[in-house]
């Protein structure tokens, strides 16, 4: 399984990465949430530190986030076929 790894940077030049790893620590999260509930949410999970930073490097303008997607816009949903690479066909 390929390790789907995309590098976010906000607009304060921080680097996030997420992969897909990485952001199926969140699935279960309580969406829609705010940053806070879900820092709050990847600490009581046990999720990686990764997670955690990542979430605490977005910009809070008290946003609310419906899902993964608000967070990771290249996050892959069932309709993706990131597996798939056209260019060995």
């Amino acid at each position: 399984m390929r390790n789907f790894l995309k590098r976010t940077i906000n607009t304060n030049n921080i680097i996030m990465y997420w992969t897909l790893e990485l952001a199926t620590k969140l699935e279960d999260a309580p969406w829609p949430a705010t940053k806070d509930e879900l820092i709050d949410y990847a600490m009581r999970s046990g999720a990686p530190m990764e997670v955690i930073e990542n979430l605490q490097e977005i910009e809070d303008e008290g946003d609310i986030y419906d899902s993964i997607e608000d967070i990771w816009p290249d996050y892959p949903t069932n309709d993706d076929d990131f597996f798939f690479n056209e260019e060995e066909y």
